[in-house]
C-alpha cells in the first residue's frame, strides 16, 4: 500500500505486505522485504535495505501522569534515514516527538533493535542485535553497540565509542570511549572489578583463616599477660 504523495526513487523495490503511508519519500535502489512498515513522512536515502517485518516511524514512548492517568503526548516528528544504511529484522524506529529520529550515512543496525524518538546516530555506526536506546541520545561517527546493551535517554555517545555487549550505560561516552558492564564504565575498571569478584571465593577463605590465627594469638597472649593466682588460705604452703 503506497499513500498519498509519496515519492519511489528509481529501481527501489517494494515486496509483499509492503506499507508506505502518506508523505513519505523513498530514494533510488531502496528495497523493502516483506512486511516492512514506513509510517508518514519518513524521508529513506539511497540505496537504504530495511528487513522483514521493521516499523518505522511509530509513535515515541512519550506520556506525561496528569489527573491519575497516564496522558499520551502527541508525536507529531518523523524519521530521516540517510544513504547506505542496512536495518534488520522486527527493528522499531520511532519518530521524533517534535523533530527527527535521524539514522546516519552507512549506518547498520541488526535485528530485534528499538531507537527511541529523537535519537541521532551518526555515520557508518554498528549497532548489534536486541541493543535499546532511550530518547533522545546522540551518537558520534562510527561508534559500535554490541548486543543486548541498553543506552539511556539523553546521553552523547562520543565518535569511535564501543559498547561491550549487555552494557548498561547511564552516563556520556567521550570520544574513543570504551565501556562495559552494568552500569557501564571504562574497560579496564571494569575488567578488575570483574577478576576482583572471581577472587572473592578465595579472598574469603584466606579471611577466615586470618580470623581463626587471629583469635588464637589473642588467646595465647590473654594467657601469657593473666597474673599468677594468689594461695588460698587455709593452705599450707611448703617451707613454711
Amino acid at each position: 500500500m503506497i499513500g498519498d504523495r509519496v515519492q519511489v526513487g528509481a529501481r527501489s523495490v517494494l515486496m509483499g505486505g509492503n506499507h508506505v503511508r502518506k508523505d513519505s519519500q523513498l530514494g533510488e535502489d531502496v528495497r523493502l522485504f516483506p512486511n516492512v512498515v514506513i509510517y508518514e513522512r519518513t524521508s529513506i536515502g539511497h540505496r537504504v535495505t530495511i528487513h522483514s517485518g521493521t516499523v518505522i516511524g511509530a509513535d515515541g514512548f512519550g506520556y506525561v501522569f496528569d489527573g491519575g492517568f497516564h496522558r499520551k503526548i502527541p508525536q507529531v516528528g518523523n524519521v530521516i534515514i540517510h544513504d547506505d544504511v542496512e536495518i534488520g529484522a522486527n527493528a522499531a524506529i520511532d519518530c521524533g516527538a517534535l523533530g527527527s529520529t535521524v539514522i546516519g550515512a552507512g549506518t547498520k543496525i541488526d535485528n530485534l533493535v528499538h531507537i527511541a524518538h529523537n535519537v541521532v546516530v551518526g555515520r557508518h555506526c554498528l549497532i548489534m542485535g536486541q541493543v535499546g536506546f532511550a530518547g533522545s541520545t546522540r551518537l558520534g561517527d562510527y561508534v559500535v553497540i554490541a548486543s543486548q546493551s541498553g543506552i539511556a535517554g539523553h546521553l552523547k555517545l562520543g565518535n569511535q565509542a564501543t559498547v561491550g555487549a549487555k552494557s548498561g550505560v547511564m552516563r556520556d561516552i567521550p570520544d574513543g570511549g570504551v565501556v562495559l558492564g552494568i552500569p557501564a564504565m571504562p574497560d579496564k575498571q571494569a575488567k578488575r572489578q570483574w577478576i576482583g569478584v572471581q577472587q572473592l571465593p578465595e579472598t574469603g577463605r584466606r579471611i577466615r583463616d586470618l580470623e581463626r590465627l587471629v583469635e588464637q594469638l589473642t588467646a595465647r597472649l590473654d594467657a601469657a599477660e593473666a597474673p599468677a593466682e594468689e594461695p588460698q588460705a587455709g593452705i599450707r604452703v611448703a617451707g613454711r
